[in-house]
């Protein structure tokens, strides 16, 4: 990269920034979102003010109130590998493989984000892109459809392309090239009220998958919801329905805990919008629902050993179904009774991923440090360890969170068909293992202590 090229980082927050508002514009509940969670964090963080040290020592301090993540869905493998060139640009790349089939939606996907400490540390942002599944259409005929209207399509403008092309080549973007590039990229991600189908085409594809519809009959892929972090998501939900907002019955993720671990979240019902179908030479009117606000609470990334446990307790207590009505809360909580539920426990077992520092009295007295164990280190107040913010997605919770923005009822029977080599041809690349990522950056962290 050239001096007088702009780093990905920047040109990411830039991004980030401008789909924020463009989102508040276009979904003014997410303005309301975004104030209360504003207000929610700093109460946590007058509250609890040892946790805004343990933010700070892991560069998370900062980044609290300007992190979010988006979701979006593509229909083709095109649109999906030039994503991943769009990213690029931005320095995020795809990490992991979501297979959403099993809990009944017709997508596999990945999350475009940064993956060094450092990027992370800037900014964090990241956006879930699921790829349409065709060959989970029952009717041949609707698939075959589908295909020639997504094949006649393109939602990339041509200025983006070209500066992406340009990026590629010149190993970066000048100011003015990136500043074209965020404005040129954000329009793949804007709402567009059109339909490109009859309204009978949009009912029969809607009749096979209400996300199939969403995907296939609009001009581009449309930013379905921007997701900020809060700190306390027990308070957020409690707080959207105070103000009178439709949210979600049950919190996706863990139970409420001491030790917050990977990821929670909920949000509120998708907004029903007016959509415009063409019909011949007049136009049919309709709505749409897609759209949606989203709230999380990000915790401790699992090593695969924690994440094991993780799962079985989550199956266990989804075994008797996932609703609040069938007292799901509360064989949540009752299942993972079995988690450890304080930092130490977490890490002296390899739960869980930490981020470790050596503390003022360490720094101050090196030969105290040298080739000593990390606990000894740590017992002693010569070093620290943080967990390291889970950066990822959970399948079961994406899917619950697509299901109740579908209408809550919208259920198929796909079998198990994860085929993570047929979305990484599509991507035109691998996607990067999620654990060999946190592993890393604990590992670094180590290195600091001279372990």
């Amino acid at each position: 990269m050239s001096p007088s090229h702009v780093p990905p980082d920047e040109i990411r927050s830039l991004f980030a920034q401008a789909m924020s508002t463009m989102y508040r514009n276009e979904v003014p509940l997410y303005g309301t979102l975004m104030e209360l969670v504003s207000a929610i964090n700093a109460a946590a963080l007058a509250a609890d003010p040892g946790l805004a040290g343990r933010l700070r020592r892991s560069d998370a301090l900062d980044r609290i109130d300007d992190e979010r993540h988006g979701a979006i869905r593509v229909g083709t493998a095109r649109e999906l590998a030039t994503l991943r060139r769009m990213f690029a640009v931005m320095g995020m790349v795809p990490v992991g493989y979501y297979d959403l089939s099993v809990a009944g939606v017709p997508v596999h996907s990945t999350a475009f984000r940064p993956i060094t400490a450092q990027s992370l540390a800037r900014n964090p942002f990241r956006v879930f892109t699921s790829l349409l599944r065709l060959e989970l259409i029952e009717d041949p005929a609707l698939r075959d459809e589908a295909a020639a209207i997504l094949a006649r399509r393109e939602i990339f403008t041509p200025r983006a392309l070209e500066l992406i092309a340009r990026c590629e080549a010149d190993g970066g973007l000048t100011r003015d090239e990136a500043g074209a590039f965020v404005a040129e990229a954000l329009e793949t991600f804007r709402w567009h009220s059109e339909a490109t189908v009859s309204h009978a085409t949009y009912r029969a594809l809607h009749a096979a998958h209400r996300l199939v519809a969403d995907v296939v009959c609009f001009r581009g892929p449309h930013i379905n919801h921007l997701t900020p972090r809060t700190l306390d998501i027990d308070a957020a939900q409690a707080a959207m329905r105070q103000r009178g907002i439709d949210a979600k019955a049950v919190i996706e993720g863990p139970p409420p805990r001491r030790c917050p671990i990977l990821l929670r979240q909920t949000s509120f019902k998708a907004l029903e919008e007016p959509v415009l179908f063409p019909d011949g030479d007049s136009a049919d009117a309709g709505t749409h629902t897609a759209r949606f606000g989203e709230i999380e609470q990000r915790g401790l990334a699992l090593t695969p050993k924690g994440r094991t446990l993780y799962d079985s307790l989550l199956a266990r207590a989804r075994a008797g179904g996932g609703s609040a009505d069938d007292g799901y809360p509360q064989r949540l909580a009752e299942a993972f009774s079995g988690f450890p539920d304080d930092e130490a426990t977490l890490r002296r077992e390899g739960l869980g991923y930490f981020r470790y520092a050596l503390t003022d009295a360490g720094r101050a007295d090196p030969a105290a440090v040298a080739s000593r164990p990390v606990e000894a280190l740590i017992d002693e107040g010569l070093a620290s360890a943080d967990p390291i913010v889970y950066e990822d997605f959970l399948p079961v919770s994406a899917a619950g969170i697509f299901q109740s923005n579908l209408g809550g009822s919208e259920q198929r029977a796909y079998a198990a068909r994860a085929n993570r080599d047929a979305f990484e041809q599509a991507l035109g690349a691998p996607v990067h293992d999620e654990f060999d990522i946190y592993a890393r950056i604990e590992r670094e962290s180590l290195a600091t202590l001279g372990n």
